[in-house]
């Protein structure tokens, strides 16, 4: 990687030897890197060597992709033509390191990226009346999920009755995961944040409406950027005050990507995301009497035995079997899509080959 000013500012945006090395063969195509720092309705806001600019997208790249999450999302390096216009047209989007995926709201079977290659999932709740032990690990699974490290921020520790009681049930939630109390309103704990703030590194924040994250953005950033809003009372809930994803370098170099508050957080992926958000569910499943056993009703479960003895709450292993259910009849629904497509491909070709017979395509 040549040394100089432009590649130093790349480096800020996470831009390392690998990618450098990769993006050789884009090159040599007269394409440059940029990386997507806002997203509105196919309406792109881009972060390269030449500041802020607005992107559009390839028509070849929007018709080619398969699925939304194929387009590019926040936090996505891309390769772009025209490096140096005003406007840059992004014709590729390079292979994502991590990404935070959920279902999309309603019936559809289909994926959402929230955040791409994110090196850290801080994942806000509030000790008010946000706070959910359940909720903490259905955002653990998915982080697990999507090959970023998370670290679980507990916010408003001006408000938390018993904090060390609320640090000992998180705790024992979030297995192995790190996790930092502070409160965003009034400063104190948001130091305890700086070993995943290094230059160049991306965090994003994750968390239900009304967990606090637009005063915590402001509090990283030393300044109102983000407007925010008062909860309600009874429940702590609150509206969406950040209303789309954006990736905001902060000021000791890393990159902050913020997030609406999510209403809902529907599971997308495989078992792995579980294991990591349950590692005790995990091991203690290891030393069960018959490797597929449900831990349901089957003897010699080593799981049930742990919770009849009090070493795993049984609310924990309630959680595992709703998220598991949860993940296999989402695994069913791909199946079924998967099927639905593949079916549809095969009718178009049939379609094709009897209005061209092949006599006539040899002609």
């Amino acid at each position: 990687m040549r040394k100089g000013a432009n590649v130093m500012k790349l480096d800020l945006l996470g831009w390392d030897q690998t990618l450098e090395d990769s993006f050789i063969p884009l090159r040599d195509q007269g394409l440059g890197p940029a990386r997507v720092a806002r997203e509105d309705r196919g309406r792109y806001l881009l972060l390269d060597v030449h500041g802020e600019r607005p992107a559009a997208l390839a028509g070849r790249l929007r018709h080619e992709a398969r699925s939304r999450a194929e387009l590019p999302a926040v936090g996505d390096w891309v390769a772009v033509r025209a490096a140096r216009a005003a406007t840059a047209v992004i014709a590729a989007v390079l292979p994502r390191r991590s990404a935070f995926v959920r279902k999309v709201a309603g019936e559809t079977t289909e994926e959402q990226v929230v955040a791409a290659n994110v090196d850290t999932v801080l994942l806000v709740t509030g000790l008010d009346g946000d706070y959910n032990l359940r909720r903490i690990e259905r955002y653990l699974a998915a982080a697990w999920e999507s090959g970023a490290g998370p670290v679980v921020v507990l916010n408003k520790t001006d408000l938390a009755g018993d904090l060390d009681l609320r640090l000992a049930e998180v705790g024992a939630a979030a297995p192995g995961v790190a996790i930092v109390a502070l409160s965003a309103l009034t400063g104190r704990g948001i130091e305890a944040l700086g070993p995943w703030l290094a230059p160049g590194r991306t965090v994003a924040l994750l968390g239900s409406s009304g967990a606090g994250k637009s005063t915590l953005v402001n509090a990283l950033l030393g300044a109102e950027r983000q407007p925010t809003a008062p909860v309600r009372a009874d429940d702590s809930r609150g509206r969406h005050v950040t209303t789309r994803r954006e990736l905001v370098p902060l000021p000791g170099g890393a990159l902050l990507l913020d997030t609406p508050g999510m209403r809902e957080l529907q599971l997308w992926g495989g078992e792995e995301g579980l294991d990591g958000a349950f590692p005790d569910v995990a091991a203690l499943a290891a030393l069960c009497r018959f490797r597929d056993c449900g831990h349901a009703a089957e003897p010699g479960c080593a799981v049930r035995a742990a919770v009849e003895t009090g070493a795993l709450d049984a609310s924990r292993l309630e959680s595992w079997h709703k998220l598991g259910r949860e993940l296999r009849s989402l695994m069913v629904r791909q199946d079924a899509r998967a099927r639905a497509a593949e079916k549809s491909k095969w009718k178009a070709i049939i379609k094709s080959m009897k209005r061209h017979p092949k006599a006539d395509r040899w002609k």
